[in-house]
């Protein structure tokens, strides 16, 4: 599936990927491909995603997200760290 996050300043990940896992605002969520579409705000914490059997991290500072057709779409206000 393809995950797009990005922040006000620049495109932070543009790439194919196994999964995602995100910091919803009720909870931590995890997509997988084929998943139901939902939009979702996101709270502080971590966002992680599978590629090529690699786990691939870093902190965010809030933001929403979007899934449908198996895309991923964050945009987060700041990471904080990598």
């Amino acid at each position: 599936m393809k995950l797009e996050i990005i922040s006000p300043e620049t495109k932070i990940v543009h790439d194919n990927v196994t999964s995602v896992s995100l910091p919803g605002e009720k909870s931590a969520f995890t997509v997988l491909q084929n998943h139901a579409p939902i939009i979702s705000s996101l709270v502080a914490g971590k966002i992680s995603f599978f590629k090529d059997d690699k786990v691939f991290s870093f902190r965010i500072d809030g933001g929403f997200a979007e899934i449908k057709k198996n895309k991923v779409s964050v945009c987060v206000e700041k990471i904080i760290e990598k």
